[in-house]
């Protein structure tokens, strides 16, 4: 994993892990695309989908923003997905 993916994942999940119940069953994984994009996927319980999505998306919507604006000083696309 790439220096820049790594720290948008220590991003990610210094945001996500306060907001949830379980942090223990907390999984980031992220990837690398052939065209320099970062997908970031979220893992975790069930019960803290609904802390991470926010109301009407919001804290989801939040998290995507501050990943981008962290990545965007190298001109690189991020995806953060949460996977139930």
């Amino acid at each position: 994993m790439a220096e820049q993916t790594e720290d948008i994942v220590g991003l990610v999940e210094s945001v996500v892990r306060p907001l949830i119940e379980f942090p223990d069953e907390l999984q980031i994984e992220a990837s690398d695309a052939e065209d320099g994009s970062i997908l970031v996927e979220l893992h975790v319980n069930e019960e803290d989908a609904g802390k991470v999505i926010g109301r009407q998306g919001r804290v989801i919507k939040a998290i995507r923003t501050l990943a981008r604006a962290a990545a965007s000083r190298t001109n690189t696309h991020v995806e953060v997905e949460l996977i139930d």
